[in-house]
């Protein structure tokens, strides 16, 4: 999807404040960050979201999710962290490329909360 947000900040097309990258993965800081650290590791490859996954995604879903922890503690989050995915409108998804957020750092704060602030 050439239009895709996620895909163009991949691609390098619109401005970001990357962390991370390889071939297959990119993780960028949060625009709207809802704690000090808030950071998204996306795939290269586009993918809706994470009902659109199948089997074949499973190495690329596995890359994402031992990649959370070392950039939380690349990040400075030695002392945990929150990682969420959300999924389809029903769920919060408001880009359509799957993307998991990487938060925390402060006090943890309630879903709810962190939800409503990342829809202002």
């Amino acid at each position: 999807m050439s239009d895709c947000v996620f895909c163009r900040i991949s691609r390098g097309e619109l401005p970001s404040k990357k962390i991370y990258e390889d071939e297959d993965v990119f993780a960028f800081h949060d625009i709207h960050p809802v704690a000090p650290v808030h950071f998204m590791i996306v795939p290269k490859k586009h993918v809706d979201s994470l009902v659109h996954c199948h089997s074949e995604d499973q190495a690329l879903l596995g890359k994402i999710l031992l990649l959370a922890p070392r950039l939380a503690n690349e990040q400075g989050l030695s002392d945990g962290f929150r990682t969420m995915i959300n999924t389809g409108r029903g769920g919060g998804q408001e880009v359509y490329h799957l993307h998991v957020h990487v938060i925390g750092g402060g006090k943890p704060r309630p879903m709810t909360t962190l939800l409503n602030e990342a829809k202002r």
